[in-house]
C-alpha cells in the first residue's frame, strides 16, 4: 500500500484515477448509445495531408482517440508501477518521479501502438466510416443538445438507413436559420467534422 500512496508514484496513482474516470464516462455513454468517444472524434479536426504517416504507427484516425488515451494511461500507470516496485525490491527505496515517469511515457506510447493495432484491425477502417459518414447525408435528425446557429454548432441524433443511431454536430446550411433543442433538421452536406442542415420538410417521417 506504501507504494501506492508514497510521493514517487503520484505521476501513476493521477493515471490511474484519470484512466478509470475516461473509461466509466465511455462505458456510461454507451449504455446511453451516447459514445463519448465518437462524439469527441466528430469535434476534432481533419488529420491534415502529410500526418497520417507520422500519425498512422499510433493508429490515430484508426482507433477512436478516447480509446488510444485509455491505453497510453494503462501503459504508463503500469510500467510506473511495476518499475517504482522492482526498484524498490531491488535498492530499498523509489526513484524520483520524474525519473520513473520517463520510461512509464515510453511503455505508454508503445501500449498504444501495441494494442492499438489489434484494435485497428476491429474497428471499421477510415474509409468504412468515411463512406457510412456520407450516408447520414439527407437522412433526418434531431437537435439534441444546444442550438444550431451559423459558426456554432449543435449536437444532434440521426439514424442511419440500418437504423443504427450517429451522434453528430450540425450547422444551419442557410445563415439567417437558428435550429434550438427538439427541431427536426436535415442533414444536406458535410463540412469538415461537421453535418450542414435545414429544417425538415417532413418531420412526421422521422
Amino acid at each position: 500500500m506504501i507504494l501506492f500512496t508514497a510521493p514517487e508514484t503520484w505521476p501513476f496513482g493521477s493515471s490511474l484515477a484519470l484512466m478509470v474516470c475516461l473509461s466509466v464516462i465511455e462505458g456510461a455513454g454507451l449504455m446511453l448509445a451516447a459514445s463519448p468517444s465518437s462524439l469527441l472524434d466528430n469535434l476534432l479536426p481533419e488529420i491534415p495531408d502529410g500526418a497520417e504517416g507520422a500519425l498512422g504507427w499510433l493508429h490515430v484516425g484508426k482507433v477512436p482517440v478516447l480509446v488510444l488515451l485509455i491505453l497510453f494511461l494503462g501503459g504508463f500507470t503500469v510500467a510506473g508501477y511495476v518499475l517504482q516496485g522492482a526498484s524498490q525490491t531491488l535498492a530499498g527505496t523509489l526513484l524520483p518521479a520524474w525519473l520513473a515517469a520517463i520510461p512509464a511515457l515510453l511503455a505508454g506510447v508503445s501500449t498504444v501502438s501495441g494494442v492499438g493495432g489489434l484494435l485497428a484491425k476491429i474497428i471499421p477502417q477510415d474509409e468504412t466510416r468515411a463512406i457510412s459518414e456520407q450516408s447520414l447525408i439527407g437522412r433526418s435528425g434531431v437537435v439534441i443538445q444546444g442550438i444550431a446557429r451559423d459558426g456554432m454548432a449543435a449536437q444532434a441524433k440521426v439514424r442511419d438507413a440500418h437504423g443504427h443511431m450517429h451522434y453528430v454536430m450540425v450547422e444551419p446550411d442557410l445563415s439567417e436559420q437558428t435550429f434550438p433543442e427538439g427541431i427536426s433538421v436535415l442533414l444536406v452536406r458535410k463540412v469538415g467534422a461537421r453535418y450542414k442542415c435545414i429544417r425538415n420538410p417532413h418531420p412526421e417521417l422521422l
